[in-house]
């Protein structure tokens, strides 16, 4: 359930669906958006957009602010993207730091034991 809140701006149609859609692109990462809650707010000359989104894994938070409101809503909602991006992706970015086996000797190391011995 997506909360929008605005203050000295009064949220019409279009801008509910804005952030309706931008929002609803973050659901191909498959985790669960727990009460997303979106503050618009104009300051003039710039609309700042703030939102906070719970997630299983902790909490969300990004803000943007731009001239045109539209473009401040895409920001926040690419911000928004980029962490759900690193926290879908976090097992995967783990390396690996154990070592090889030693059965497991590579070409020029097995030459450099001929040539030593």
């Amino acid at each position: 359930m997506l909360k929008i809140t605005s203050k000295h701006l009064e949220v019409t149609a279009p801008i509910r669906e804005r952030v309706e859609s931008r929002l609803a692109k973050l659901e191909r990462y498959d985790i669960q958006l727990i009460n997303p809650h979106v503050i618009i707010s104009e300051e003039k000359p710039l609309f700042k957009i703030e939102a906070t989104v719970k997630v299983p894994q902790g909490e969300l938070f990004a803000q943007a602010k731009h001239e045109n409101l539209y473009n401040a809503i895409n920001a926040m909602g690419q911000k928004l993207e980029k962490q759900l991006n690193r926290l879908a992706h976090k097992d995967e970015a783990k390396r690996y730091t154990g070592k090889l086996p030693d059965d497991e000797i590579t070409e020029d190391e097995a030459e450099l034991e001929e040539y030593v011995a």
